[in-house]
């Protein structure tokens, strides 16, 4: 099921009247667009949260987690490495580059980081669905839906996603989530709320909303005392009864109540290199999931840094890019602890694939099909580990599924279903409706959590 995408118009009387259509035509439907109609009180859940941060475009690990120094005789993999070395933070290894040595000395006890996964493709298309679905061809879910729609089905938006690789196979609906107003307009709905009227303002002029309260009474009338019913239309019936009901109203609201003015939320952070113009909105989209799980609507988000994909001028935008990857994660886990669940937290970060082992004749770097991928929770007995393994030139070796060490003879490439597969069994969803229907066969099962 897709759901559309839910952002602020760039033109405000455009963007006013174009949602006051859409929201009439939505409450009169008995739904708004965007939004799971909850069959369950919102604080029921108690378990994980998950977040899987997509560094969209092809990050570099050899200038990250899976740091590369030069090799004599061959092309230069990294001109840090001309002056830094590699550097060492519990029992992973980092380059020395932009911003990782506070954020590795910081989060290595709650780190794992696997190194030399192969995507399989130097394409963008094919190796976002490879490395967020675990297979290389379309039609599998992400893992966040799985995850939502196994541990939060009742949650009004229990999938949020910031862009990205967001597929749910029609396991769950997802929230296309880009203005902190539009929350606040569905919870209050006869009110606006947006960064031209940030007190509010009349959403709805007068008569539309009686119009709309008749109608909706009206609906409800005829929906009771229809007789005989076909099945989709008494489910329909109960989603339009469950979508008015206080408990289906609970959780939007004490999460817009949760919801800070603009001007105290996260801020869009620039960067301008040469012709290049990078910007992010990570740490806004951290601050909405957190207070999305604090409110208890939601147990699994994508976040989304832009911009990786950097063929020319490599150094300058890698080293903004990760900086403010990492600068975001922590503030990621610090507004989780603030706001008390941190302990509940399961965040997942990877890329389309790596980068090339060598620059271009533009300082930028090109496609490379191996990468990283880094999983972190605090108080874990699988954390401050290395697993996977890469040559000097980052080429991956295989790895034995049981021993996790370099197998040349018995052991196997790591793809992203060894990923995902471990992953499913890690976070409990391993033999849930949705895995069954989407299941990893002949895949061998690596002891990454264990």
């Amino acid at each position: 099921m897709y759901i559309h995408k839910l952002s602020d118009s760039p033109n405000p009387r455009l963007g006013r009247d174009m949602n006051r259509r859409t929201f009439v035509k939505g409450l009169l439907a008995g739904t708004v667009s965007g939004f799971h109609v909850p069959f369950a009180n919102a604080a029921d859940y108690d378990g994980k949260l998950f977040v899987f941060v997509q560094a969209d475009g092809g990050w570099d690990p050899t200038s990250f987690c899976d740091p590369k120094t030069n090799t004599p005789g061959e092309k230069a993999i990294n001109h840090w490495a001309e002056d830094g070395e590699i550097r060492q933070a519990g029992n992973l290894f980092y380059a020395d580059f932009a911003n990782n040595a506070e954020f590795f000395e910081k989060y290595h006890d709650r780190m794992l980081v696997i190194n030399g996964v192969d995507a399989q493709t130097n394409s963008h298309t094919a190796g976002i669905v490879h490395n967020w679905s675990g297979r290389s061809s379309e039609g599998y879910p992400s893992l966040t839906a799985l995850l939502a729609a196994h541990h939060g089905p009742g949650l009004s938006l229990s999938y949020l996603s910031f862009g990205g690789f967001s597929v749910t196979a029609g396991l769950t609906p997802f929230t296309r989530l880009h203005g902190a107003s539009l929350i606040r307009n569905i919870a209050v709905p006869e009110l606006h709320f947006s960064r031209w009227e940030p007190g509010g303002g009349k959403y709805f002029f007068a008569e539309d909303w009686k119009t709309i309260r008749r109608f909706r009474n009206a609906n409800i009338e005829r929906l009771a005392a229809g007789p005989n019913l076909s099945p989709r239309a008494a489910r329909n019936r109960r989603l339009y009864r469950a979508a008015l009901s206080p408990e289906a109203t609970e959780g939007l609201k004490a999460y817009a109540a949760l919801i800070p003015p603009e001007d105290e939320l996260e801020q869009e952070e620039l960067f301008s290199y040469e012709s290049v113009i990078l910007d992010s909105e990570l740490r806004r989209q951290a601050q909405l999931a957190v207070l999305a799980f604090k409110a208890r609507v939601a147990v699994s988000a994508d976040l989304l840094l832009a911009g990786f994909d950097t063929h020319s001028h490599h150094d300058p935008q890698s080293n903004w890019l990760l900086g403010n990857l990492t600068d975001s994660v922590d503030y990621l886990w610090e507004y989780a602890e603030t706001h008390g669940v941190a302990d509940r937290l399961v965040m997942v970060m990877g890329s389309d694939f790596g980068r090339t082992n060598h620059y271009n004749v533009d300082e930028g770097k090109d496609h490379w099909p191996i990468g990283s991928v880094v999983v972190m929770e605090k108080n874990q007995p699988w954390t401050n580990r290395v697993i996977g393994e890469t040559d000097a030139l980052h080429f991956a070796h295989k790895i034995n599924p049981r021993t996790l060490q370099r197998d040349d003879a018995n052991g196997t490439i790591i793809y992203p279903k060894h990923v995902h597969k471990a992953l499913r069994r890690y976070l409990g969803v391993e033999h849930s409706l949705g895995a069954q229907r989407f299941p990893f066969h002949n895949t061998e099962d690596f002891a990454f959590f264990e």
